[in-house]
């Protein structure tokens, strides 16, 4: 489902802003990072910790650093739930994902939200961006990484220079586009997770930006290293999963570009059923998943008001139907789908790096 020509959203040059922390026992690590969050200005409208059944007091810690954090509890496992239920549960116009180990900087967040107000639809992280830079990357994960940025470029049009980096922002109304499973579907069955719940979710994001034809900024930052406790990072299997993941979200994009043309309500495309996926790919997400997200039932808030405010205007210098940005862009997809140039290849999607830095 793509955005039409014609739709552009009105932003706010002032948006609020949420971020999103998805924490497994992380106690130790959020009583140096939520304070930190708090402490960004202009200061963030909200911070949200989306828990997945801690043992070590996370929770509680995050309430007495800091008193006002939404808690929110995922509803099924994997960190591309706990995204999810964040999501769904924000009440911000522009959404930060944020992880809770102490390895990004909360002094980036200005720079993300900088991004967005200039145009972007999508602020993605990059380590090697020039300003860019990592103190916890090993040579075997830089060079899978690259390996894997590589196939991403080619199958998607893009100029990705970090695919496997989770510090990213986004307006909150590109949400239902990005379609990932409903926060409120029942646990998968055999203890499995659906397509998009696990560690895929930041390799799907960026495949589904690229394919929905989103303006793209890559935004340098600096990785730190975890400050307490163990990754669940595993480079091989992780590895392995984001390559699948690759190929998974390459046959949907070319599922959606096959499709009849849908029908249009405000400039939006109506969203068609998503066919089974094949013997031994990825698990299928029922067609639900095409509806915007509910906020799940155990957020420990008030229910989520019905309709986000309508924001300001966005500068017109910034239209992802063609022409780059500053003399940094390249030439982009209509809004409508991805184009082709008749290899049967996509054509590059438009990265633009911030303030005009160039990948290093």
């Amino acid at each position: 489902m793509n955005q039409g020509p014609d739709h552009e959203p009105h932003r706010p040059r002032e948006p609020r802003v949420s971020v999103i922390v998805p924490t497994r026992n992380e106690a130790r690590n959020l009583e140096i990072v939520l304070p930190a969050v708090a402490a960004v200005r202009p200061a963030v409208h909200e911070v949200l910790v989306v828990d997945g059944n801690s043992k070590d007091g996370t929770i509680e810690t995050a309430r007495r650093v800091l008193p006002d954090v939404r808690i929110v509890r995922q509803t099924r496992k994997g960190k591309g739930n706990a995204m999810a239920c964040g999501f769904a549960a924000a009440t911000g116009d522009v959404l930060v994902m944020f992880d809770a180990d102490g390895s990004a900087d909360p002094q980036e967040i200005p720079r993300f939200v900088q991004a967005l107000i200039e145009g972007a639809d999508f602020a993605k992280g990059s380590r090697f961006t020039k300003g860019g830079g990592s103190d916890d990357i090993t040579l075997l994960r830089k060079s899978g990484n690259a390996g894997l940025n590589l196939v991403a470029n080619t199958l998607f049009g893009t100029r990705y220079t970090d695919l496997c980096y989770g510090y990213n922002a986004f307006w909150a109304d590109i949400l239902p586009q990005l379609e990932l499973p409903p926060v409120d579907l029942p646990p998968h069955p055999d203890d499995g997770m659906y397509w998009g719940d696990g560690f895929e979710i930041e390799t799907v994001l960026n495949c589904r930006v690229a394919t929905a034809g989103f303006s793209i900024t890559e935004v340098p930052s600096v990785e730190k290293e975890r400050m307490f406790g163990e990754t669940n990072l595993r480079t091989f299997a992780d590895g392995t999963r984001v390559l699948r993941t690759l190929a998974s979200e390459r046959r949907r994009a070319g599922r959606e570009d096959q499709a009849p043309a849908a029908k249009r309500t405000n400039g939006v495309n109506v969203a068609h059923p998503a066919p089974s996926a094949a013997v031994g790919g990825p698990p299928a997400v029922p067609s639900e998943r095409r509806r915007p997200a509910p906020q799940p039932a155990n957020v420990d808030v008030p229910t989520l008001p019905p309709h986000r405010p309508q924001p300001a205007p966005q500068p017109a210098a910034h239209d992802r139907r063609g022409q780059g940005v500053d003399g940094v862009g390249v030439p982009g997809r209509g809004a409508a789908g991805p184009a082709h140039d008749g290899t049967g290849r996509p054509e590059q999607t438009r990265v633009r790096y911030a303030w005009r830095e160039e990948a290093s």
